[in-house]
Parts: C-alpha cells; structure tokens; sequence
C-alpha cells in the first residue's frame, strides 16, 4: 500500500514538473542544462519512474522560478500549508515591463521592441 502512495505522488511530481516546464516554454534539454541534471534522468522523473532528491528538487524548482517548498510539497516531503505560507511571504513577481528590462540575454533594441508590442496589446484591452 506504501508504495503504492508513493509511485501516485512520484507521477503527480512528475505530471507538475512537466507542466511547468511546458507552461516556461523549456525543452527537457533546456532543463537539463539549466539545474545540472540529466536529461534522461529529468525525463524519468517527468514520467514518475524515480523519486528525486532534494537536491534535484531544489535545482529543477530554481531553474522552473518556483519557490523549492511547492515542489517539496507535490513530492509529499512537506505539507500544502508550509508552501502556502511560503509563497504569502513571498515578495510579488516583477511586472513584465520589468522582467523585459532586467532580462539580460535581451539587447536594449529588442527589449524596447518587446515592450512596445507588450504595450500596443495592453491598449486594446
């Protein structure tokens, strides 16, 4: 019964893990190269074949901008309320305009032009 419990909640990590990377636009490779870990490892746990180390944990939730205590709750190491509280002393997220601006793989001219078509959409609305 035990094991059962935890390959449901290796899957469901996985099922998160997955979406998120998908939700970041980010390749298996992508997300390889960016915590340090396989991708053949980091495909397996997409699929709940291994239970992670914090570590792991940690790193995919550094690379994916989650706080490391939302990934440690859908593996079931801490509870739903120690993230809750967690994400509510949480400063807010920067706004777009100052993600583009601070996003230093941008040059000058493609973050003006990213923040004009970002700024041509608020209009409409």
């Amino acid at each position: 019964m035990t094991d059962d419990l935890w390959a449901g909640q290796n899957k469901a990590l996985g099922a998160f893990i997955r979406a998120q990377r998908e939700l970041a636009s980010l390749s298996l490779r992508q997300l390889s190269d960016m915590t340090d870990v396989s991708n053949a490892y980091l495909s397996q746990i997409e699929r709940g074949l291994h239970e992670p180390s914090v570590r792991v944990i940690r790193s995919v939730a550094r690379a994916l901008g989650l706080p490391a205590e939302v990934l440690l709750s859908q593996a079931g190491l801490i509870d739903d309320g120690a993230a809750a509280d967690t994400a509510e002393r949480r400063p807010p997220p920067p706004s777009v305009e100052d993600a583009v601006r601070a996003d230093p793989r941008l040059s000058a001219g493609e973050k003006e032009a990213l923040l004009a078509v970002y700024r041509s959409y608020l209009a409409g609305k």
